[in-house]
């Protein structure tokens, strides 16, 4: 199974369209809904599932580097929010959700993750402890306009000091991410990096 790029603007038309088409190849797999969790879902995931496992993806790997506008931001001051780019590994968690609430949670996933159509759903191949499992991943593509690139120091402060969204601030996201990446025994050492700076400047607490 694989989602590739529409040639669709970002926006709510494609993010329909992406949310279509996944469900689709979901369907035609005949399994349960497996999902790759990076990021706030591995702190928050908001839905129910049977079994969560420690997994690394290699071909991947994750950086707050993605512009949010809504979940983390505002269009008068954007905010950051993390995305799986091409290169590297990453290590996460894989969630299994029973196949009779996979509808549901996709529906759920797609109003948090995607309203905008930014993320490509991807099925990545995930090293697990028990074997490897294929599971659904929003990643970026480096041509996105959402994409930011490498982010200056003073840049990353001013996200910090004052990007907030619907869902609260970039900084607050940021070290929750952290710490619940910790909860799992990952260190992720940008992210890190990027929490101490935040510290360095009186914006937190040491993480």
């Amino acid at each position: 199974m694989s989602s590739h790029a529409l040639n669709i603007p970002h926006g709510p038309t494609r993010s329909a369209h992406l949310l279509q088409r996944t469900a689709a190849e979901w369907r035609a797999s005949g399994d349960d809904l497996l999902l790759f969790a990076y990021g706030s879902l591995i702190w928050r995931p908001d839905f129910d599932y049977a079994q969560a496992l420690p997994a690394r993806v290699l071909g991947f790997h994750r950086v707050l580097r993605m512009r949010s506008r809504t979940n983390r931001g505002s269009p008068q001051e954007p905010g950051l929010v993390l995305a799986l780019v091409s290169g590297g590994s990453c290590r996460g968690l894989v969630y299994r959700v029973p196949r009779a609430a996979g509808e549901g949670v996709l529906v759920q996933l797609w109003d948090r993750e995607m309203p905008n159509g930014v993320y490509e759903p991807r099925w990545l191949n995930c090293e697990t402890p028990a074997g490897r499992q294929r599971a659904l991943a929003f990643t970026l593509s480096r041509q996105s306009p959402s994409w930011t690139g490498p982010l200056r120091e003073p840049e990353l402060l001013h996200i910090f000091r004052h990007a907030r969204g619907r869902y609260g601030t970039t900084l607050d996201y940021l070290l929750r991410t952290v710490q619940g990446l910790r909860e799992h025994g990952i260190r992720d050492a940008e992210l890190e990096r990027q929490a101490h700076l935040a510290a360095r400047h009186g914006l937190c607490a040491p993480p």
